[in-house]
């Protein structure tokens, strides 16, 4: 493996008419150290090994306990694996009641810790969408490298294997939190597998052996898509993080030309009659159809397709909202000097039309007059400032609705004294 250079800070912007920063964030960095010469020279090509900090400040054992045994979890945020196997929810579930309505899919804390006790490995999934430390380094993650992430969790008790040799249909940042884990690398049995592309587990634990690694806390293990692998608990306990890369791939471009085809009157025909059994029919026919494909394609506007491609990444990408209801509680209390600046992992964009001003963020549009855009890059700058910093652009009463709108948007925080 290569040594990691010094990080370098990079910077990167929408391209819109009026956008907000995106500046390379820490969580790459922690994952890879030099994060531009990763993206360059690593992402999406080879595997690549990193001793850093510990990462329990995103998920701690004390953490997973707590979750595990008091915060009353559900299917499918937890799954239990033995040797590769999933184990049946009836062995570790429970039927409730919450209120007047009954669910059969409460975690069962005893008996997923007597399971796990006995060799099983606990998986906690999705917590990207559920735990605020992981949401927000996920968020980092998918302004550093453009693609969406998810977050799973893995604790496997000792001289245990959660997983047999497979390979993952997306990229993985393996973060080491707790004790230590043996992973075993082995070649691809296919380059840049696609999600229906599954692992055939017999096979993959056939393939050579690439390289063998310890993973201990701080450490963070990256692979590509389809590069096997499995790993085995031997020393004690181990926790680790799964950060997946949901990659937009360039088969995903050209399903989107595809889906155009839709609109041509002569694709939508049924193929001429006789064409199963006459494969002259046949190959004419495909043919036709291939050379209206063809058609479709040298009429598709490339820069329009790119920014659609764009707004739709950027609007399933929801403004994290942690502390949102302390700040609209203090919303009453907001003047002329109270500090906000920019939520972190907010990404936004503000295009003008006409008289209005839209400005985007996930999928929210949310309108506002066109003279205000100046006040709104100065507040979505990333700088810490009050409305009173506003007071060249606009007059007191039009500040404080503009900051209070913002807040109540989930743009900006309120920055309490000492943060």
């Amino acid at each position: 493996m290569r040594t990691p250079r010094t990080p370098t800070p990079t910077a990167r912007t929408l391209d819109a008419p009026v956008g907000g920063p995106l500046t390379a964030p820490s969580a790459l960095e922690r994952c890879v150290g030099d994060a531009e010469a990763f993206l360059a020279q690593r992402f999406g090509q080879e595997p690549n090994y990193r001793e850093g900090p510990s990462f329990d400040d995103l998920l701690s054992l004390a953490d997973v306990d707590a979750l595990l045994t008091g915060a009353g979890l559900r299917r499918p945020a937890v799954r239990l694996v033995r040797d590769g196997t999933p184990l049946p929810p009836a062995s570790w579930t429970r039927r409730v009641r919450t209120g007047a309505v009954t669910v059969d899919d409460l975690l069962d804390p005893a008996r997923v810790l007597e399971l796990y006790a006995g060799g099983a490995t606990i998986v906690l999934q999705s917590l990207h969408r559920w735990w605020a430390p992981l949401t927000r380094f996920c968020r980092d993650l998918e302004q550093a490298i453009g693609h969406a992430v998810q977050a799973n969790a893995y604790l496997t008790p000792r001289a245990s294997t959660g997983l047999a040799p497979h390979h993952d249909t997306h990229d993985v940042f393996v973060l080491q939190v707790h004790g230590a884990k043996h992973w075993t690398i082995r070649a691809p049995l296919i380059d840049q597998p696609l999600a229906r592309q599954t692992s055939d587990r017999k096979r993959a634990g056939q393939q050579p052996v690439q390289f063998e690694v310890d993973l201990r806390p701080g450490a963070c293990l990256y692979l590509p898509r389809g590069v096997i692998h499995s790993a085995l608990a031997e020393e004690g306990s181990s926790l680790h993080l799964t950060i997946g890369v949901l990659a937009t791939t360039y088969h995903d471009v050209v399903r989107q030309v595809v889906a155009l085809a839709a609109d041509v009157p002569s694709l939508r025909r049924p193929l001429p009659p006789g064409w199963a059994t006459d494969p002259v029919i046949a190959q004419r026919a495909v043919k036709e159809a291939l050379a209206d494909l063809a058609e479709v394609v040298d009429g598709v506007d490339g820069s329009e397709m790119a920014r659609a491609l764009s707004e739709r990444y950027w609007s399933e990408r929801p403004p994290p909202v942690h502390g949102l209801l302390l700040d609209l509680e203090a919303l009453a209390h907001l003047d002329d000097l109270t500090r906000v600046e920019l939520r972190p992992g907010v990404v936004w964009r503000a295009e003008p039309k006409g008289d209005r001003l839209e400005l985007s963020v996930g999928a929210r549009r949310i309108d506002l007059p066109a003279p205000v855009e100046p006040a709104v890059s100065r507040l979505l700058s990333g700088a810490v400032l009050s409305a009173a910093g506003l007071g060249d652009l606009l007059d007191q009463d039009s500040r404080l609705v503009l900051v209070r709108r913002l807040v109540r948007e989930g743009l900006l925080r309120i920055v309490v004294d000492g943060a």
